[in-house]
């Protein structure tokens, strides 16, 4: 008589709720038992306790070892459009649904469900430093997100987007109050709108 099959589960977390410019980005990642050890031992936690150079490096170890993971970004347009909370809990959906893996039960950090949503759920509180499936998809997006915010640097290299990834820190709200906002800023938030010309 064959074992009984290990529940599949997947954790999701989003990077890029504050900021005031760039997307936010979700991603949804499914470990097994031997990743999740591996991983573990290697620090992982939530991606916020880590410098940009460990997270970079995590990543590199989540992509060698062939974890399953997706990612989905929203844009500032759709941001502004369906505001903040609705295009992550939508960027969470999305990067879930094209996991190769359909799993029997998500883990979203957080307080809030995703709506509209096939598969069995539930919230974790603070998920991302206590789920290594969360810590792992939060290790992605928050990588993901940082290399689109590098690469806009590029394109507006007048914003700083490269030292403060589009958060609202004075220097960058410093700027946008000088220059007005960018293409790339959002225009629904506060300490953006109020300096549209």
């Amino acid at each position: 008589m064959a074992p009984p099959r290990r529940p599949v589960i997947a954790g999701t977390d989003e990077a890029g709720r504050g900021p005031l410019a760039g997307p936010v980005v979700a991603a949804a990642a499914i470990l097994t038992p031997e990743q999740r050890k591996l991983l573990v031992a290697e620090g992982l936690r939530d991606s916020k306790k880590f410098s940009p150079k460990k997270r970079e490096a995590l990543f590199v170890r989540i992509c060698e070892l062939g974890v399953v993971w997706k990612a989905q970004a929203a844009s500032p347009h759709v941001i502004d459009r369906i505001n903040i909370l609705q295009a992550s809990l939508w960027c969470m959906k999305r990067s879930v649904l094209r996991l190769e893996l359909w799993p029997d039960l998500v883990l979203v950090d957080g307080n809030r469900l995703i709506p509209d949503f096939p598969i069995r759920q539930k919230c974790v509180v603070k998920g991302d430093d206590k789920v290594p499936a969360i810590a792992a998809a939060s290790v992605v997006a928050k990588v993901l997100r940082d290399r689109v915010m590098l690469r806009l640097d590029k394109i507006y290299p007048q914003y700083g987007f490269a030292k403060h990834k589009g958060y609202p820190c004075a220097a960058h709200m410093k700027l946008i109050a000088e220059l007005g906002p960018s293409p790339v800023h959002r225009l629904s938030f506060g300490g953006v709108k109020e300096f549209l010309r």
